[in-house]
């Protein structure tokens, strides 16, 4: 994405792009295999709440930094914040209410590779937490003009597994005045599930949503109602596209050894995915009885695939929100870029060299997901954790009705409105 996106309004409603051009990718042919590898399930469960309460804000902040005086309150046009910290980018969404929308007024985004060289060292370095320091400042900044009523700021993994994440949150708040959530993984789900839920393809029944991000990947099975979706199990693994790419060795330099590393890959996140998988088992059968599987994915990887797909000359956000994809479009794409030498890539429109290393590792998550739950069609989601916290922001503060909890026998499930 660029480091600005423009202003849009957000439609809750909206479901965009069905029926574009379809583009096929060129197969590739098959190389030598490769040994699977041990990868451990993180913070996974059953069925749980996705209700908007205040509670959920316990411990956050207004983010304005410090020094500058409180916010102004009170006012008729009101906005909202939400930062999203990841692995590999910081994003910032700012808006106003809108009716039962909302309307985005400014917006940020930078690659920050927050995570990089995690995996080797278990500490977040010095380089990239002065490049995400960077693009924080600037967020504080857009929190200063804006008129920022309330807003909430997470990070979620690279945080969450660092020796010193907490050290590098104190130091952001003393630098920049925001004051940063690290959340776990069972709320980064809820979060995103809230942000893109409506950008489903319509039916009723079982419907997978994920989130593939820098450095873990979250799923969830939602079930379709003539009302709103529930959310009935999840999963989070510890492979994103930092992590997955930081752990698989060199790409190599033939396409042999490329295609070698891209099944090593997609063979490590489908094991990760395999109890996941069990579970969700009579679900994706009781779907595939009533039609055609629903899977919606947001990430960057499938919106630069989507982008790929349409053959943009640039990334844009109206042609790839809300878009509905042939699953072996995306398949073609992913089997091309992954016998692609990086100088090939770096050469593609909305790749770049910033993306041209992480997005084979993107590649192999989405072919495990496509195996999990193979669905003919994928929805395209450019919104998500940042969507789903200002949602929670509005309606907790009385702008539109508020998600609710409701009991499904014995479980609690997540309804969201």
């Amino acid at each position: 994405m660029a480091e600005q996106d423009p202003p849009a309004k957000v439609d809750a409603r909206a479901r965009a792009g069905q029926g574009r051009k379809r583009r096929k990718g060129r197969s590739c042919p098959p190389a030598a295999g490769i040994a699977k590898a041990k990868a451990r399930s993180i913070d996974g469960g059953r069925a749980f709440e996705v209700d908007a309460a205040p509670g959920d804000f316990a411990g956050s902040r207004i983010a304005v930094p410090q020094g500058k005086g409180p916010p102004r309150t009170g006012l008729p046009r009101q906005s909202y914040a939400a930062i999203d910290l990841g692995t590999n980018n910081c994003r910032l969404l700012i808006a106003r209410p809108s009716g039962e929308n909302f309307t985005v007024i400014d917006a940020f985004s930078r690659v920050v590779r927050l995570g990089e060289g995690l995996a080797q060292s278990g500490r977040l370095s010095d380089a990239a937490m002065e490049r995400t320091l960077a693009a924080l400042r600037v967020c504080a900044e857009k929190l200063m003009r804006r008129n920022v009523f309330l807003a909430r700021s997470v990070a979620t993994e690279a945080c969450r597994r660092a020796e010193n994440g907490l050290e590098f949150i104190e130091r952001v708040r003393r630098e920049t005045g925001i004051a940063l959530d690290i959340i776990s993984a069972r709320e980064e789900a809820r979060l995103a599930v809230l942000g893109c839920h409506v950008l489903l393809e319509e039916g009723l029944g079982p419907a997978m949503i994920f989130d593939i991000g820098g450095g873990s990947t979250e799923l969830v099975l939602i079930e379709s109602t003539d009302t709103v979706p529930r959310i009935l199990d999840w999963q989070s693994v510890p492979w994103g596209v930092v992590s997955l790419t930081e752990s698989s060795g060199p790409e190599g330099g033939t396409q042999a050894e490329r295609l070698a590393r891209f099944r090593y890959m997609r063979d490590v996140v489908s094991e990760s995915f395999a109890s996941f998988s069990k579970r969700v088992a009579p679900a994706r059968a009781r779907a595939g009885e009533g039609g055609t599987l629903r899977l919606l994915g947001t990430s960057g990887t499938v919106t630069t695939l989507a982008s790929l797909h349409l053959e943009l000359p640039q990334y844009d956000r109206r042609m790839v929100d809300g878009l509905i994809v042939p699953a072996e479009s995306m398949r073609d794409i992913s089997a091309r870029l992954s016998s692609m030498a990086i100088e090939e890539r770096r050469e593609l429109n909305c790749i770049g060299r910033e993306r041209a290393d992480l997005v084979v590792a993107g590649c192999a998550i989405l072919e495990a997901i496509l195996d999990l739950w193979p669905s003919a069609r994928l929805g395209v989601a450019d919104r998500g954790i940042r969507e789903g916290i200002l949602r929670s922001l509005i309606a907790s503060h009385g702008h539109e009705p508020r998600p609710r909890a409701v009991e499904q026998g014995d479980r609690r499930s997540m309804v969201l409105r």
